[in-house]
């Protein structure tokens, strides 16, 4: 386990078992499924063998991970998230989400992992707005097409598009960007032609409302202001 503080706190209990760089983006990694030690090399740039390593047995000593053995033919080991390290997955999304506040836009095609929208729509995705809808929608956003389902509230994400959607989305990063952090009302941007629809424009809205960098709970300065008024 990594560095422990001198307090009782959960807050502090969390990064002394994955507050240590690169723990994070190895659960990140990991929950996309079990992963070859030779994987997990290849989604992290610039991670050394023996950091890996050392973040590896300390995520299995916080019980975040575990090591599995696949049957014949395979026969090879495999790293996966516990029961415990799946917890992370809010998280994880809730730090994306903050994180790409700042990021910016990729500078070149070559940022982007060719799947990002795998888990771009999944830390996007609203589930109290989300809730009760069923509807498939293609968003195709520069060349990447992505199949974006909910079903009763529930998401699935695919890459590629599949026929006759309930909408069809095609937009640039910069307009969606711009979208889904509510900067850009999906109205001015169909009037604007910055993006091009096949469905209903109010499924247009809906979706924009269902995925959001909108904050998940009301900021705690808001909160002491509303308590000052």
């Amino acid at each position: 386990m990594a560095r422990r503080f001198d307090e009782y706190c959960p807050v502090a209990n969390a990064l002394s078992i994955v507050g240590e760089r690169w723990a994070l983006l190895i659960v990140r990694e990991l929950l996309r499924g079990p992963r070859r030690y030779t994987d997990l090399t290849a989604g992290l740039p610039g991670i050394g063998t023996k950091v890996l390593a050392t973040r590896l047995r300390e995520l299995e000593d916080g019980g975040v991970v575990q090591r599995r053995k696949l049957p014949p033919p395979a026969a090879s080991t495999v790293y996966e998230l516990t029961e415990y390290g799946h917890g992370l997955e809010e998280v994880i999304h809730a730090i994306a989400r903050w994180g790409a506040r700042s990021l910016g836009l990729p500078k070149c095609k070559d940022d982007l992992d060719p799947e990002w929208g795998l888990n771009a729509f999944r830390a996007l995705l609203y589930p109290e707005r989300a809730r009760g809808l069923t509807e498939t929608h293609v968003v195709r956003i520069d060349d990447d097409a992505f199949t974006v389902r909910l079903v009763d509230g529930r998401l699935k994400v695919d890459v590629g598009a599949v026929a006759e959607p309930d909408l069809e989305i095609a937009t640039d990063m910069a307009t969606f960007f711009e979208l889904a952090s509510g900067d850009l009302p999906p109205r001015e941007a169909l009037e604007a032609r910055r993006l091009r629809i096949e469905g209903d424009p109010e499924a247009l809205e809906r979706f924009f409302r269902v995925f959001s960098f909108a904050p998940r709970i009301e900021p705690a300065a808001d909160e002491a202001r509303f308590a000052r008024a």
